[in-house]
């Protein structure tokens, strides 16, 4: 068959870089439409007369002199310390992932190298607790923590939110492992390995970019959290979103909800360059992770 005859159509190719474009639109627009926001006053970004305001910052000219305003910003993270919300979040996420990685990679490749029968129940059992709702998960925590005076600090979140994604990395890399031949862990014991010293020096170079996709949902589970967070941690101890959401106030206390638009500006913007710097691991471990070999 010629190369002529297997040429995609060119309305087909259109229609489809079209949609895309659309699509990308379309999902980038809320978060772009908060960034520039996020640079007004309250009047402008929420002006009730007219939408248009937000672009042309009338109101922001008017109480500032200028169309920007880094006012937001500035109330979130210097006058209400919005940094030490961010420096909690970064304590937990990396002690989750950490944590959640070390015990899900040596348990999935127990599991995934073990030919007993028990292996597939306590898959299933993960499963169960992975099915679960995370707010039923931590009132089983909350009596404990307050009989214990472990109460609003970090460690016992850090416990829970472990507990929580275990088996999620637990199911995640034990699919990886299974795609691995076994024939590496056996050539790895001919050249004088331990079992230990295969899946540390052959298998986890291979799986890396499992590892690496695992890691990166492991952190959008932490970082994005609010029940857990919420619910665990002390005022001065919690979380960026559980901050996010304090900014915003209460039925019986007025909150600064320009100081949450900057806030979500700030949390999200890492999101963003943390999946452009590892979109080839995240692709490439997907693909090892969708494909038995």
């Amino acid at each position: 068959m010629s190369n002529a005859a297997l040429k995609t159509p060119r309305s087909i190719v259109y229609l489809s870089a079209g949609f895309v474009i659309f699509w990308v639109i379309i999902a980038s627009f809320p978060f772009f439409w908060t960034l520039w926001g996020s640079f007004k006053v309250q009047g402008d970004f929420f002006s009730k007369a007219d939408w248009r305001n937000a672009l042309w910052g009338t109101r922001t000219i008017v109480e500032t002199g200028g169309p920007f305003t880094g006012a937001g910003y500035h109330g979130a993270w210097v006058q209400e310390e919005f940094w030490r919300a961010a420096l909690n979040t970064f304590i937990v996420v990396f002690f989750t992932v950490v944590i959640s990685l070390t015990l899900g990679t040596l348990g999935g490749y127990a599991l995934a190298r073990s030919g007993a029968r028990y292996a597939f129940w306590l898959l299933m059992i993960a499963l169960v607790f992975r099915a679960m709702p995370h707010i039923t998960l931590v009132s089983g925590y909350m009596l404990p923590f307050f009989q214990w005076n472990l109460w609003g600090h970090l460690p016992t979140t850090i416990i829970v939110l472990v507990a929580i994604n275990q088996p999620f990395t637990l199911w995640m890399l034990h699919s990886f492992f299974l795609n691995i031949p076994k024939d590496l862990d056996e050539s790895a014991k001919v050249d004088g390995c331990t079992q230990f010293q295969a899946f540390r020096h052959v298998i986890i170079p291979v799986m890396w970019p499992g590892v690496i996709t695992t890691g990166l949902f492991s952190f959008l589970l932490a970082y994005n959290d609010f029940a857990v967070t919420s619910m665990l941690l002390s005022e001065s101890n919690r979380t960026m979103v559980p901050a996010i959401a304090g900014f915003l106030g209460s039925t019986f206390e007025e909150g600064n909800v320009m100081f949450a638009v900057a806030a979500v500006v700030s949390a999200t913007a890492p999101l963003f360059v943390l999946v452009m710097f590892f979109q080839r691991q995240i692709v490439s471990g997907l693909t090892a992770g969708a494909v038995k070999g």
